[in-house]
């Protein structure tokens, strides 16, 4: 690999000689093994055993006491005679205790703690004297009594005082050692500016290392549809294989590529690919990695990442939400303020394109927020180019289905096709959640098979939310509710432009207590008469409601809330109103997200608050207009809901008729699928309780046989 790198980047030197670091393992290792062998030598270093005063009187008693020392006026050693420790047995654990079975061993063979030198002696004395009275009261005769009081031996405690050397050079060697030791490790981290603290390493780069050793194992055949972004970013990996290729026409390698797009599309999985296929190290780090409350530590990890770079080069850096460090500089509120990410910023740019050479690192970067980026940071010599990367269309939602599909196990009938209609406006991380719901919902019913059936409940969880039967609603509201939803279904149906009904239902799903299921039309662009037929199908919910209970409820909170989204778009962003002309106020830039004033005045404002207020008023009207000239039809939908729940678009067709305004031939077709299979799954459901019903009648029936021919006991 380096003699290749050699080859194809002659300027850039080879590193074959990779320092070893030095492991602070071993010191802790070192100083551990010192802390166990100094509790080991002060375990070791008595071999005299501990006894209690109590015990020493009785030896007293006994006369085995030869004599006592007192040593640092802190415990008392005690001498047993020599003939006593042949004769006694209860001394065999004081010689043992020595470490040796000789008999003949000398002292001191016990010992004791004392509270002071004086009480000691005063306690000795007391208990001598009343061993003497003791045996002298025991006297048969004056004799007797007369060679006790010649035989007794008092004892006199001698006092020593003991140094423990090697302890005391030990007590002041060790501390002193470890202060060198922590300074000497101190000092060399703050001479090289790394070591093994956090607060050491706090300027260093985090971003992590994939090489020949840890490489990705994604590559470009895991990465479905993209593929106009897949030619651009190949490009760069084409030139790291084979840079001659472009350098004998004299062409130059892009220093750096921006991936753009909506989230969930595959800018970080285009990134992990290029990673599995370039076969040179690359670097993956967040935006956010630069970020930190120290002054000064952005600029330090930038130095450092490229640094590391240039050692590794040829090489790729990848940063992803670059939009962390990137934005536009002089944005910031606080005006006057140190901005540590604007110094940040001001390294990378730099670093990417500055007075000092960066040959051979390539820089790839993810963001969703192009239109707040630097401009310095989007000019050519530092991303040369922007690569969008889009929501898939149909051919590439197919492909993304087809690629996630391959370690599930499918139904031999499923029809990838028909998932791909199932899902427009899902980006490819929506569709690998789709995937995994359903096998996670086919689990959940103890299937062996993912049926299509499991994907329409993986897809109607992700957009609605969880079925929710268990929640109680009343009579009144569950009318309500079926009402509002036929009144969408209804204006839907027979506008225009409104986007094709799938299927209908007032099963509460998520926060919402019904839901309408449509096929939007994949376009690029909408006009005015689209975006207004759109809102009067948002506002049939209420409409309805208001024709045929003469009152409205709170049930319309979300269509009131996107009608009134889209209302003000329409003025403020897109120029569709006639009264406040071609004027759009939407900044592509980013620069009025700090601005406290809105770019209008307040004359303007309240022309806006008119002209939207106006534009939902119009579309409410005529929802309302529509509901009273079809309401039976209205009135019927509502009570099929009211009966079955959820509704097809053939139940709409029975009713209303054939859609006059239908352009797209394949939406019955895959109307007529969705119910097919939800009507097929739910007669399974309905079978089945049947089949566990009649089963629990027959197992009663038996047990009430069962009890009329027993007979009656007592």
């Amino acid at each position: 690999m380096a003699d290749k790198q050699d080859n194809k980047f002659p300027n850039i030197p080879p590193n074959n000689n990779p320092k070893k670091k030095f492991s602070f393992y071993w010191l802790y290792a070192v100083l551990a093994i010192v802390f166990i062998g100094l509790q080991f030598y002060n375990y070791n270093g008595s071999d005299t055993k501990t006894i209690t005063p109590d015990k020493f009187v009785k030896l007293l008693q006994k006369h085995y006491v030869e004599k006592i020392v007192i040593v640092n006026k802190e415990k008392a050693e005690v001498y047993v005679k020599q003939d006593s420790l042949k004769k006694v047995p209860e001394f065999k654990d004081a010689i043992a205790k020595k470490g040796t079975a000789k008999t003949d061993i000398k002292g001191p063979h016990f010992e004791f703690e004392i509270s002071s030198v004086e009480s000691f002696r005063k306690d000795l004395a007391d208990a001598e004297n009343d061993i003497l009275h003791g045996d002298t009261a025991s006297a048969k005769t004056a004799i007797d009594k007369e060679k006790i009081l010649r035989s007794f031996a008092h004892i006199t405690p001698e006092s020593e005082t003991r140094k423990n050397w090697s302890g005391d050079i030990l007590g002041w060697i060790i501390p002193i050692g470890l202060l060198l030791v922590v300074w000497f490790i101190i000092m060399r981290m703050m001479g090289r500016g790394a070591g093994g603290s956090q607060i050491f390493n706090v300027g260093k780069s985090k971003a992590q290392l994939f090489d020949k050793n840890t490489s990705s194992s994604i590559t470009f055949s895991d990465v479905a549809g993209l593929e106009e972004a897949k030619v651009e970013i190949m490009e760069i990996v084409d030139f790291l294989k084979d840079p001659k290729k472009y350098t004998t026409l004299g062409g130059k390698i892009p220093k750096g590529a921006l991936l753009v797009g909506p989230p969930g599309t595959g800018k970080t999985l285009l990134a992990k690919a290029v990673a599995g296929e370039a076969k040179v190290p690359f670097f993956s780090l967040s935006g956010s990695d630069f970020v930190e409350m120290f002054v000064g530590v952005g600029a330090s990890r930038v130095r450092d990442l490229f640094k590391t770079a240039k050692e590794k080069a040829p090489c790729i850096v990848f940063i992803d939400e670059i939009d962390a460090i990137g934005r536009a500089r002089g944005k910031n509120p606080m005006n006057g303020a140190n901005d540590e990410r604007e110094n940040t910023l001001n390294q990378l740019l730099t670093e990417m394109d500055g007075f000092s050479s960066n040959a051979g690192v390539i820089i790839l970067a993810a963001t969703n927020r192009a239109d707040i980026l630097d401009r310095a940071l989007l000019r050519a010599g530092r991303f040369d180019r922007q690569i969008h990367v889009e929501l898939p269309d149909l051919d590439e939602r197919k492909a993304i289905f087809k690629v996630h599909m391959k370690p599930l196990t499918l139904s031999p009938d499923m029809d990838v096709e028909f998932l791909a209609r199932q899902t427009p406006g899902f980006s490819g991380a929506d569709i690998a959640n789709v995937c995994n719901e359903s096998a996670l919902i086919a689990a959940r019913k103890d299937k062996k098979i993912i049926e299509k059936q499991d994907f329409l409940d993986a897809i109607d969880r992700i957009v609605g939310g969880l079925e929710k039967r268990s929640k109680i609603i009343s009579q009144d509201e569950k009318k309500v509710i079926a009402f509002h939803e036929a009144g969408h279904a209804s204006i839907s149906w027979l506008v225009e432009h409104a986007s094709p009904l799938v299927k209908v239902t007032i099963i509460p799903r998520g926060k919402a207590l019904g839901a309408a299921w449509y096929l939007p039309e994949e376009r690029q662009i909408t006009n005015t008469e689209q975006l207004l037929d759109e809102m009067c199908a948002i506002l049939g919910g209420r409409a309805s409601e208001d024709v045929n209970f003469g009152k409205i409820s709170t049930g319309a909170l979300n269509d009131l809330e996107r009608v009134t989204k889209q209302a003000y778009s329409m003025v403020v962003y897109y120029g569709l109103n006639k009264k406040l002309g071609n004027i759009s106020y939407y900044d592509s830039t980013g620069q009025s997200e700090y601005a406290l004033t809105k770019p209008y005045s307040e004359t303007t404002a309240q022309v806006i608050d008119e002209e939207v207020s106006k534009i939902i008023e119009i579309a409410y009207e005529r929802a309302k207009n529509i509901i009273i000239d079809n309401k039976p039809k209205v009135e019927q939908l509502a009570a099929l809901l009211l009966e079955k729940e959820v509704i097809f678009r053939e139940d709409v067709e029975l009713i209303f008729g054939k859609r006059m305004y239908e352009n797209h031939a394949h939406i019955e077709g895959v109307a007529k699928d969705i119910q097919t299979t939800t009507e097929n799954t739910d007669n399974a459901k309905r079978e089945d309780a049947k089949a566990k019903e009649d089963a629990k009648t027959k197992l009663e029936e038996q047990a009430t046989a069962k009890d009329d021919n027993e007979p009656i006991k007592g």
